[in-house]
């Protein structure tokens, strides 16, 4: 058997074992020594040592720690569910207020962390009871919540395009600003659907009723003050000064975390149990990601001494399809591949495998890495598999799958135009990156 060909039956097993169920890391680990060995003897051990010692030393990974606690302190501090308060009550008297409410709170906090089902969950748990009391729509309200929640996929801080970018070779900074306006167009393209579909039909998402508005204009000006300006101006500085080029993403990380911390202590809302949850949970999870990250990038090194990697960009540009039809259908499996799998494993392995192809071709990398987030975010909203629906219906149990489905479906549709646009105009993606950086 030639390398090669052993190469792809390691990435046949891989697939296997991950439906099993078998741990992603471990799995790695294991078919990168087993058919390393085999492919190329004991130099397998070296190269597994070598390439877990150049990513742990990689400088830039170590923002995801930060982002994570930044997110997780503000998340258990309930400094969201302050946010969401302040923007219901500035807009009661609109009709689908609601609906702006949740797009706009789901789009900040995205922006203070990157974790899809936290998003979700707490969006779920703050919007759903009163969305319900105020006769909203069930499917647009279950729709707007997953749609909210998926943004921080894609928005920055991101912690998938931290991730990202040192797999692919392209700066955390670039794909930051490169990621900025699909996500604002994507969150305005939910809110402005939400609204319109409130303005046709009221019954879908009424104003709210007097006992649930402000006494006062007082109130309004207090909560905007006090519960959205603070935070949005946290945010806004980590990214502007990484945008800007006055810290590095590490570095931004590092300070946002900080101030993350000190807002919550302003707000009297740490306590020691909270802040005991928000570093369990970054530890927990910045783990899990690390340890992918050097077991995929030791899987990925084997696979590539193999020949298979070269062997598929090889068969894929053989195919001389024009640039823009190989990219539809590296995307397309993307996609298919986002319904079973989480982004991780897709991110760290499939992408490293299909590169080669899209660099062959001259695709920019920049747009590609944009492209794979939006494909990789509208998995999310794509039943039956999207895990965004399990985690509504887990806070939200009363409202059917059915209903939560139908929701998603609408906003899945409204993704898709979003990509679409994307794919047409580049320059959505690679405007503020040339701008900034270039």
């Amino acid at each position: 058997m030639s390398p090669e060909i052993l190469g792809l039956v390691s990435l046949g097993a891989l697939f296997v074992d991950i439906c099993v169920g078998f741990p992603i890391s471990f799995t790695l680990m294991f078919l990168g020594i087993v058919f390393g060995y085999i492919g190329f003897g004991s130099t397998v051990f070296y190269l597994m040592v070598l390439q877990t010692f150049s990513v742990m030393r990689e400088p830039l990974l170590a923002a995801v720690p930060l982002f994570l606690f930044m997110g997780f302190i503000l998340e258990q501090a309930g400094l969201m569910d302050r946010l969401f308060t302040g923007f219901r009550l500035m807009l009661a008297n609109v009709k689908g207020a609601l609906y702006i409410a949740v797009l706009v709170t789901a789009t900040l906090f995205a922006a203070a962390t990157g974790i899809v089902g936290a998003s979700v969950t707490l969006l779920g748990v703050m919007a759903a009871p009163i969305m319900k009391r105020a006769g909203y729509d069930t499917k647009l309200s279950a729709g707007s919540i997953a749609a909210g929640g998926t943004l921080g996929m894609l928005i920055p801080p991101s912690i998938m395009l931290v991730v990202m970018g040192p797999v692919v070779g392209v700066p955390i900074t670039e794909l930051f600003a490169a990621a900025v306006i699909p996500g604002v167009v994507l969150a305005t393209l939910y809110t402005l659907y939400a609204v319109s579909r409130s303005y046709i039909n009221p019954s879908l998402g009424p104003a709210l009723p007097e006992d649930e508005q402000a006494e006062s204009v007082g109130e309004i000006l207090r909560e905007l003050f006090i519960g959205i300006i603070p935070l949005a101006v946290l945010i806004l500085s980590v990214l502007g000064s990484i945008l800007a080029g006055l810290a590095t993403p590490t570095d931004a990380a590092a300070m946002g975390a900080l101030g993350a911390f000190l807002l919550t202590i302003v707000y009297r809302r740490l306590t020691w149990e909270n802040f005991k949850v928000a570093v369990f949970k970054t530890i927990l999870i910045s783990s899990m990601i690390l340890f992918l990250v050097a077991t995929s990038n030791f899987y990925g090194a084997v696979f590539s001494r193999l020949g298979t990697a070269g062997m598929i960009a090889e068969t894929l540009v053989a195919l001389e399809l024009a640039p823009t039809l190989l990219l539809i259908l590296v995307l397309g499996l993307i996609f298919l591949l986002g319904w079973p799998l989480e982004w991780v494993p897709i991110v760290l392995v499939v992408l490293p495998i299909l590169l080669p192809a899209v660099q062959t071709v001259g695709i920019d990398l920049v747009w590609f890495c944009t492209l794979v987030a939006v494909c990789l975010q509208t998995a999310w909203l794509s039943p039956p598999v999207a895990l965004s629906a399990y985690y509504i219906k887990g806070v939200v149990p009363e409202w059917s799958l059915q209903d939560i489905y139908g929701g998603m479906l609408q906003f899945m549709a409204i993704q898709l135009v979003g990509l679409i646009l994307l794919i047409i105009f580049p320059a959505i993606a690679t405007w503020l990156p040339t701008v900034l950086f270039r």
